[in-house]
């Protein structure tokens, strides 16, 4: 539950600094509710984002049969490939869309 928590303030803190990053390059007529709008927009896709990562590894590295109340080696290691994979692929999607290619 702690741990749900503190990924919860990680992850507003990101929406955060992100915004605030990408507020000081906006023209000065954008407002305070427009970056408040692109808050919450980046807090959406980061939570989505979260989602679909956490759906798509645990059902592709976890055992459907629980054994035990601890994660194997092999499914910590599976795991681990899984989120970075997910990121890396992510990301060059991102990149891909930003410079105008169509992923393919």
């Amino acid at each position: 539950m702690c741990s749900y928590h503190f990924l919860i303030q990680v992850l507003l803190l990101l929406c955060y600094s992100s915004v605030m990053m990408a507020a000081n390059n906006l023209p000065r007529e954008v407002d305070a509710e427009q970056i408040f709008g692109m808050a919450e927009k980046e807090m959406e896709y980061r939570v989505e984002f979260f989602n679909k990562l956490t759906h798509t590894c645990f059902n592709k590295c976890v055992e459907k049969k629980y054994k035990e109340g601890e994660l194997y080696m092999g499914e910590n290691t599976c795991i681990d490939r899984c989120v970075s994979k997910y990121q890396q692929v992510t990301n060059i999607i991102g990149q891909m869309l930003a410079n105008g290619e169509r992923p393919m």
